[in-house]
């Protein structure tokens, strides 16, 4: 079963490939995904992997969490789903 990760505290620099190439290390990755501001379009500073086995995803996690990468620590744990709330649009 897949297992989605988060990752916080990223360089505004990282991309998306970067982020798969770290991960990728550890196993399998279904997807690495940077959040982006909708209005100004740059990156956030934090993103989203998703790794296709969970005894991959829980190496990365221990491995990476702290880790420096692009000049920042890296904050790595298992994301929690948490329903969305609902967006308005005006």
């Amino acid at each position: 079963m897949a297992k989605k990760i988060y990752v916080g505290n990223m360089s505004y620099a990282t991309t998306e490939e970067e982020l798969r190439g770290l991960f990728a290390q550890f196993g399998t990755v279904n997807s690495a995904t940077i959040i982006v501001d909708h209005e100004t379009h740059r990156p956030k500073g934090f993103g989203f992997v998703e790794m296709a086995e969970d005894a991959a995803a829980d190496a990365a996690i221990s491995q990476l969490d702290g880790k420096e990468f692009g000049g920042r620590n890296l904050r790595v744990n298992e994301a929690i789903n948490k329903p969305r709330p609902a967006r308005r649009f005006n």
